[in-house]
């Protein structure tokens, strides 16, 4: 008897212990809806809930992602966001949604969503993907119509058409407002600027030469 209430403590006390992890992730909804609140100057992580009296259908709607992308653009590529910031009723749901253009030679270039993980479905053309592990490994393949690849959260990643066609892709994201991060964007178009010496030594290139790059991001703003 005695060694099986030591047992039953012990799980009592791993599960105390468990307790605090469990509860460090997102809560899971806890109503059917809570429609983003924008005319609310209410700080939260996320969004204050409007009053359901107020929610409509319009709050969970989105029309648009059949247009093209407007890709006339120095990268050739545009990216069509369904954000919570397009679609209120997405607050506190955890998805959102995007379309990709890409044009002939167009690039999406090297970024991350630190938010969220992508999942990547090619419906037109094709397009040259990969992802950076953070050991340095590329994971890179050439996806046609109909195929699916997925970029891990946070991991640095691209797409390229490297074909005579414009190429379209429409990917799922887990987080209702995944964030993003163009690599090349934030380091040289930074504002404040980064210091020169650090940039010159994190790339082994002169100082003159950082100042060249960052001069191309300038005129991007």
């Amino acid at each position: 008897m005695a060694r099986s209430c030591e047992i039953v403590l012990a799980l009592l006390v791993a599960a105390a212990m468990a307790s605090p992890l469990a509860l460090a992730y997102d809560p899971s909804p806890l109503q059917d809806f809570c429609v983003a609140d924008k005319a609310s100057d209410v700080f939260v992580n996320g969004h204050v809930c409007k009053d359901p009296a107020q929610v409509t259908a319009g709050d969970f709607a989105f029309s648009g992602l059949q247009n093209a992308g407007d890709t006339a653009n120095a990268f050739g590529s545009k990216v069509t966001l369904v954000n919570v910031g397009a679609v209120p009723g997405l607050n506190s749901l955890g998805v959102s949604m995007a379309r990709l253009d890409l044009a002939p030679g167009g690039l999406n270039p090297p970024h991350t969503h630190p938010l969220a993980t992508e999942v990547l479905t090619i419906v037109d053309g094709e397009m040259y993907v990969g992802f950076l592990a953070t050991d340095g490994t590329l994971f890179a393949r050439v996806l046609s119509k109909g195929d699916v690849f997925v970029f891990p959260k946070g991991l640095v990643h691209f797409e390229f058409n490297f074909g005579a066609r414009p190429a379209v892709g429409i990917a799922g994201l887990s987080s209702q407002n995944p964030g993003l991060i163009r690599v090349a964007d934030s380091l040289f178009g930074a504002s404040p600027a980064i210091n020169d010496e650090v940039l010159a030594k994190a790339f082994r290139i002169d100082a003159a030469t950082v100042q060249r790059i960052k001069a191309q991001f300038a005129t991007k703003k």
